[in-house]
């Protein structure tokens, strides 16, 4: 048993402050030199990360308190990267369960603690955000214990500790009006109530490789937790999968461990501690990394299964390749089976020509940031509408993703949410008061219903409401949902919109284009106020003659462009539809570009 050593994993719904709390505890254990220039929330190193103030990707740091080393690894709070946390759990003795003290449980709060839970680990329940003026603290930490409860947690894990903290200020008291210093008691209590798992170091090198990063320099970079022995630099290793079969064979070029945010080499890593290793090129996450005499695979924990997929293509539109300089089959198929090799909440397939690929994940979210990460590297692709994954059970009855949406929203505005909810086929669970006005709502709804719903909720609540949505189960199939209720206006030529032609057609809809934007036949540039196609002329300019008018003529003034993200574009799509996504813009079109083809094809599904 190494004494030395604490692995814990900070847990929470999104947005309750876990990565600033990590910030803080790396500062005030010393992890840092005195004149170091350190950025806000250190851990998120992603661009992504830091644009939307997410995590995405679950890293591990580390920091030295009273000689012990205590590896936190920090975890995406957001529903979509649950495989993320799903997996990191295993790395870890024990949790810090993070709760906002006014929000107070979530969603993902309940998920994510259901999964420690199962896992034996006893969390620290860490009441955070005491410095907000609507903080309900005592509220707080009975929700939290209720919630316990309904999970069936065991005696030991309902015992659990409880500290009262702001990660921003930087300090934790066990009591809401205990001193507020410094972030010291929530370090003690980590040594005193996370105990060490027991290692054998005798037995032969063997850890689970928990995450996987691409190196330039290393190659592939398996991170996990010594399970047994020790592991040597240059010693011969090999991986086997979950069925015991061989993967992969190679020599431990590198071992590396975390101090702070740092990888530091080592020439031997010692069970119960959590190291970086290179040398392997096949081995995958789920994988046991271990001596040539061990056969036995470690136990990984089985992933949820993904609930929608899309389908990428080249960029087939007349604009492919002014934007974009990854635009061949091949090069889209390279990067997407890296992100499935990286990404175990992504699964990839593809048709038999190789020509078109289907990539599934746990949501929206989660595609989206695929898309824009493959957007800033210079592709150019097709993507389809997304389309809902179903299931059928032992009596082969149909079965689709059902998710639990849970609203917070002023009073006035819940009969507008309740009607939309229900045209979605949602169901109300419970309605609860939380007090000023304000109300909770909690629903059940199949996932196809929610797609581009987070943004209708925006419009609804005014921009005030708040949404959180998590994956619930599987549930009977609920019927046909309705689409998109409008039509859409296509152009009918190629070339730069034109701002007297747009001026004129703002009437007939809402516009996508605004003056000199190109466009191209078959491209959707509005959507209709009523159902059915219209295709329109947004490049007729005005007919100049040398007769004076009398007065002026009168302004052209353009709607502005609602912008949108393309989570939100996706979901607009009908199925005859699909996105051109390129570096600089997201263009919606038709599948089927010549109008004639279009009705040719039609023609024939309505035969077939």
């Amino acid at each position: 048993m190494n004494q030395n050593i604490r692995n814990i994993t900070i847990i929470a719904h999104v947005d309750h402050g876990k990565t600033t709390l990590i910030d803080n505890l790396m500062k005030q254990s010393g992890s840092f030199r005195e004149n170091e220039v350190i950025d806000e929330r250190i851990m998120d190193s992603g661009e992504l990360e830091k644009e939307r103030g997410i995590t995405i990707l679950a890293k591990p740091t580390s920091i030295n308190w009273k000689d012990t080393r205590i590896n936190i690894i920090d975890t995406p709070g957001h529903r979509d990267f649950a495989a993320e946390v799903e997996r990191v759990l295993s790395l870890a003795d024990g949790a810090l369960l993070l709760v906002d003290s006014a929000e107070g449980v979530m969603p993902q709060t309940k998920f994510v603690l259901s999964k420690a839970l199962k896992q034996g680990l006893k969390p620290i329940v860490v009441i955070n955000k005491l410095d907000k003026s609507d903080q309900r603290a005592d509220e707080v930490l009975n929700e939290t214990f209720d919630l316990f409860v309904s999970l069936d947690a065991n005696e030991e894990q309902l015992d659990f500790p409880v500290l009262y903290a702001s990660g921003r200020s930087g300090w934790a008291s066990k009591n809401i009006d205990g001193p507020r210093e410094n972030l010291n008691p929530l370090l003690d209590l980590v040594l005193e109530h996370v105990k060490p798992s027991e290692f054998d170091k005798s037995k032969p090198f063997a850890m689970l490789s928990t995450l996987l990063y691409a190196d330039n320099f290393l190659g592939r970079s398996l991170v996990g937790r010594i399970s047994q022995g020790t592991a040597k630099a240059n010693q011969q290793i090999k991986a086997i999968n979950l069925e015991g079969k061989k993967v992969d064979e190679g020599r431990l070029t590198k071992i590396f461990r975390y101090e702070g945010t740092k990888k530091v080499p080592i020439e031997i890593g010692e069970a119960g501690d959590i190291v970086v290793i290179a040398g392997l090129e096949k081995a995958n996450v789920a994988d046991t990394i271990c001596d040539l005499e061990v056969n036995e695979p470690i136990k990984a924990t089985p992933i949820d299964p993904p609930t929608m997929s899309i389908k990428i293509t080249v960029n087939s539109s007349p604009l492919a390749g002014t934007e974009g300089k990854k635009l061949t089959s091949t090069q889209i198929r390279d990067r997407l089976i890296l992100e499935a090799q990286n990404n175990v909440g992504i699964n990839f397939s593809e048709n038999s020509n190789k020509d078109a690929f289907e990539i599934s994940g746990r949501g929206e979210l989660m595609l989206e940031i695929l898309l824009t990460q493959m957007r800033r590297e210079g592709f150019e692709m097709t993507v389809s509408p997304p389309k809902v994954l179903f299931k059928t059970d032992s009596n082969s009855k149909k079965l689709e993703p059902i998710e639990e949406i849970t609203m917070d929203i002023d009073e006035e505005f819940s009969s507008k949410i309740i009607d939309s909810m229900n045209r979605r086929k949602g169901k109300l669970i419970e309605l609860k008061d939380t007090g000023k006005n304000k109300k909770r709502l909690i629903f059940q709804a199949p996932t196809r219903g929610l797609m581009g719903f987070t943004s209708r909720f925006l419009t609804l609540t005014k921009g005030t409401g708040v949404i959180n949505r998590i994956f619930h189960s599987y549930g009977d199939f609920e019927g046909d949902m309705e689409g998109r209720r409008n039509g859409a206006l296509i152009s009918m030529d190629q070339g730069k919109a034109v701002a007297f032609s747009i001026f004129n057609l703002q009437a007939r809809g809402e516009m996508f284009i605004t003056h000199n934007d190109p466009v191209y036949t078959g491209m959707i540039v509005g959507l209709a106020p009523k159902p059915g196609d219209m295709i329109i002329n947004v490049m007729k300019g005005k007919k100049l003659t040398n007769m004076r008018t009398q007065g002026t003529d009168e302004n052209i003034v353009l709607t502005p462009v609602r912008k949108m993200s393309i989570a939100e574009q996706l979901s607009m799509l009908n199925t005859d539809e699909a996105l051109e996504i390129t570096p600089k813009s997201c263009r919606l079109r038709k599948a089927i570009l010549d109008p004639h083809e279009r009705k040719r094809s039609e023609k024939n599904n309505l035969i077939t």
